[in-house]
């Protein structure tokens, strides 16, 4: 018997087939088979070519062609193949969490070959890559040959004739063998079909979906009927066992009936759209959409001309599912896709308030930002009074965070604005504009909308600036004058300079905050999302408990107040507590990575100035640090808006052409009139 340890040639193979081996030592034969295929993994055609030596060596040996046979017929009684056919690659679980926690089992936890299971059985078989190209690079001819050497028919195998008799009517099938005996691949494909067809008809008629289907889809029901089409096409074809105008046309009928299914789950994403994303519920219809293409693939191979080859591809399908099936990131990706669309979506309803398109939006900007650059500068104290307390690091980092979020809430509560959180924010508000880019004007007209973007975002940052940093100057003098102590030491001010300064590491904490504003924008979206989803606005507004305890009016009011409010509530709150936290938890990881707020860091270098007096002008550590307040505010702003509007554009499938296009017409705008992206035109009369 063979381990996986060796590597035999294929005489020594042969030498070792044993059909009356046992089921562990029959998989470990037939891994050892497909290594030998594989080879040395240098190419898809030197692999095919091993098919081809095989089965000439085979038929130079009837004796060891008979042996393999037989092998062949004990291998397929002890699997089963329709569960490879109609669920490998399909999660057991219909969630997207659940399949998650599979995936990671599979690959943390080794599989065994002693298993009956041949979806588990396939993955072993077909670990590489490379097996989807060998069995695609197969001609049909290698192909025609496999088919004949490996063709069984129903009668050897007991389990196949006792699902065959599940399948088709009794009478049908009678008539039918004894025209012609049925194969027992014939019987695998059939019953993985009937299987996969009561696999959709669920998922369409589970609750999930069918309440969420559109009025018309739901009327027509679809999911009904797949199961009786799926009858005519067995019994139509059992009776001929071959393929006709009737067969072709019982075909066509359930192909319609599948297409029909498939719009029919369509239906449901619209209702995403208007009331939020489930993950697990995309993930159900992602599942739904992919067996009603491997049932097409499944009727080919039953009904086609060229089954053989048809039966080649449907493998080096499977082989290359198999693979997807491994990889963690394709999931993810694959399942998240809309809730990103969805996030971004939503950001850009947001962002909208925060773009000034005129001289009176562009002043209601700069008075909104000095507003919330007046609150940062009490904030900027009260950190400092935090830092006096001497907290371990992690609790340090927990109450900064603590304040910067009611600091943040507060800001928004009043309607000021903080220039850092706009970029996050406006980002998919500008790819939004880039769904219609093939309308006349509508690259000059996207430009246009970037210069008024940026304006913006540079009347915030002056706004909060050019407040924060005399507030805390009044409010370190006003308790130098009351308590006769400034707001921070000599050498508190001496190590704000010190971490400050632009020769230091500034410039990477502020991409790393960047980081951070991007992730606290995501986080919004993702809630706003979820309270949509889970319709909690109109849970509040007409649960009767919460009715009868606030009131119809109070109730109404609240609820209408957080549905405005959640996304900004999840934004300021996670984004204070990552300003705070996260530094604290690197570096007791590993990484010592800091934040750099252009608003807090200006705030802090007032302070800074204050505590030392005039002389610090003389200083070079405070010009640099000067100097290292627009790398940071440029880095803030630059980071959060480019890692947002990356993934604006996804959302929106605009392309990489499409990019190059933009990017030129932005740069021909810098250099032909660069003062519209700092100040506004006069308004037009």
């Amino acid at each position: 018997m063979f381990s996986q340890r060796t590597a035999p040639d294929l005489a020594e193979l042969l030498e070792g087939l044993d059909p009356q081996a046992d089921l562990v030592h029959r998989h470990l034969w037939l891994i050892s088979l497909m290594d030998w295929i594989r080879g040395d993994h240098a190419s898809s055609a030197s692999a095919a070519a091993r098919v081809d030596m095989l089965l000439d060596l085979l038929d130079a040996r009837p004796a060891t062609r008979e042996r393999l046979q037989q092998w062949w017929a004990a291998f397929i009684a002890s699997v089963d193949g329709a569960t490879l056919l109609a669920d490998y690659g399909f999660a057991s679980r219909n969630a997207f969490v659940s399949e998650l926690v599979e995936r990671l089992h599979r690959k943390l936890l080794p599989a065994s070959p002693d298993t009956a299971d041949a979806c588990e059985l396939f993955a072993l078989l077909m670990p590489s890559p490379l097996d989807a190209r060998w069995l695609q690079d197969l001609d049909p001819e290698t192909v025609d040959r496999l088919a004949k050497l490996l063709t069984v028919s129903v009668g050897a195998s007991a389990t196949a004739s006792a699902s065959l008799q599940a399948i088709a009517p009794a009478n049908a099938l009678d008539a039918a063998q004894r025209q012609q005996p049925l194969t027992h691949w014939q019987t695998v494909l059939l019953e993985a079909i009937t299987i996969s067809t009561s696999q959709i008809r669920a998922a369409g008629l589970s609750p999930e979906i069918r309440l969420r289907l559109s009025p018309a889809a739901r009327s027509e029901s679809p999911f009904h009927q797949l199961a009786s089409s799926f009858e005519a096409l067995c019994a139509t074809w059992m009776k001929k066992r071959w393929v006709d105008d009737e067969v072709l046309a019982a075909a066509s009928v359930f192909r319609l009936q599948l297409a029909a299914c498939s719009h029919a789950a369509a239906s449901v994403y619209p209702h995403l759209d208007e009331h939020g994303i489930s993950m697990d519920l995309v993930f159900r219809l992602r599942q739904l959409r992919e067996r009603v293409l491997r049932i097409h693939t499944l009727v080919d191979c039953l009904l086609s001309d060229t089954a053989p080859s048809k039966t080649a591809l449907l493998f080096s399908h499977l082989a290359s599912v198999g693979q997807e099936q491994r990889s963690i990131g394709a999931l993810v990706s694959a399942n998240s896709s809309l809730l990103a669309a969805k996030v971004a979506e939503r950001s850009s309803e947001t962002g909208e308030h925060y773009i000034t398109r005129n001289r009176a939006e562009y002043m209601g900007m700069l008075g909104n930002a000095a507003g919330g650059g007046a609150l940062t500068a009490v904030t900027t104290a009260l950190k400092f009074g935090v830092m006096a307390l001497g907290l371990s690091a992690f609790w340090y980092g927990f109450w900064s965070g603590l304040l910067y979020a009611m600091s943040f809430v507060v800001i928004q509560l009043l309607h000021y604005t903080l220039a850092t959180k706009q970029p996050a924010m406006t980002a998919p508000a500008m790819a939004a504009k880039l769904k219609d880019m093939h309308a006349p004007h509508a690259m000059d007209d996207f430009v246009q909308e970037v210069s008024h973007l940026v304006r913006s975002q540079v009347a915030a940052v002056i706004g909060n600036v050019a407040v924060v940093f005399p507030v805390v100057l009044l409010i370190s003098w006003g308790m130098q004058w009351w308590q006769g102590v400034p707001l921070i030491t000599d050498a508190q001010a001496h190590y704000v300079l010190h971490s400050l300064t632009l020769l230091g590491p500034s410039a990477l904490f502020a991409a790393f905050t960047g980081v951070l504003l991007f992730a606290s924008s995501i986080i919004a979206g993702w809630v706003e999302n979820w309270f949509v989803l889970h319709r909690l606005d109109s849970a509040m507004r007409y649960n009767p408990k919460i009715t009868r305890f606030l009131g119809p009016a109070r109730t109404d009011r609240w609820a209408q107040f957080m549905r405005t409010h959640i996304s900004g509530f999840a934004s300021n709150i996670s984004l204070g507590f990552m300003l705070g936290l996260v530094p604290a938890i690197l570096a007791f990881l590993g990484p010592a990575l800091d934040a750099r707020h252009v608003t807090l860091s200006t705030g802090q270098l007032a302070a800074a100035c204050a505590s030392l007096g005039w002389d610090v002008l003389r200083s070079p550590d405070l010009w640099w640090a000067v100097a290292a307040i627009p790398v940071i505010g440029v880095l803030n702003l630059g980071v959060s808006f480019y890692l947002a509007f990356r993934v604006a554009l996804q959302a929106h499938n605009v392309g990489s052409t499409e990019r190059g296009h933009i990017y030129s017409a932005i740069w021909a705008r810098l250099r032909e009139a660069p003062l519209s992206f700092f100040w506004p035109a006069k308004d037009a009369a």
